[in-house]
């Protein structure tokens, strides 16, 4: 019975420990893409709720793909509507690989995870509700190998 209550300790220390470990993420969402292959008509959303106009934030788009992904970049459309209608569309580059094929980012076993800073230096100037949608722009219909895209917003 006591190793039940050790378990159960060890459990709740290890859940603040790693809540306290990110305390600059603001918001942080993956979404998985259906059987692995993006098609370009298949945008990916992202809701979030901004309150902060004071601090400045970092914008992150997160990327995991595949080993045998068949490119070393990956091009997307990043468009975000703001709070009261208006919204700007970005053309963004994704670097998966180093010019020598190899995969940058954090990899584990044929997966590999890439945090690539979107913008720096944000400040969001409107309280309320930010929508974020990413396009693959890859001049192909679809894409194989990207299991997952994200978004992380952080104070700087």
């Amino acid at each position: 019975m006591k190793i039940k209550y050790i378990f159960y300790l060890l459990g709740i220390i290890s859940l603040f420990y790693f809540a306290g470990c990110d305390s600059k993420r603001l918001y942080e969402e993956n979404k998985q893409i259906p059987k692995r292959v993006w098609n370009n008509k298949n945008l990916v959303h992202f809701t979030v709720d901004i309150t902060d106009t004071i601090s400045l934030h970092n914008v992150y788009i997160n990327i995991r793909n595949a080993g045998d992904y068949a490119y070393s970049n990956l091009f997307m459309f990043l468009r975000t509507a703001y709070p009261g209608g208006k919204v700007s569309c970005d053309t963004v580059e994704c670097i998966l690989a180093d010019i020598g094929g190899r995969w940058l980012g954090k990899g584990s076993g044929d997966v590999w995870d890439n945090q690539i800073l979107f913008k720096s230096g944000v400040r969001f100037t409107k309280t309320g509700i930010y929508t974020f949608s990413y396009e693959q722009a890859m001049r192909v219909e679809d894409i194989s190998m990207i299991t997952d895209v994200g978004l992380r917003i952080e104070k700087q």
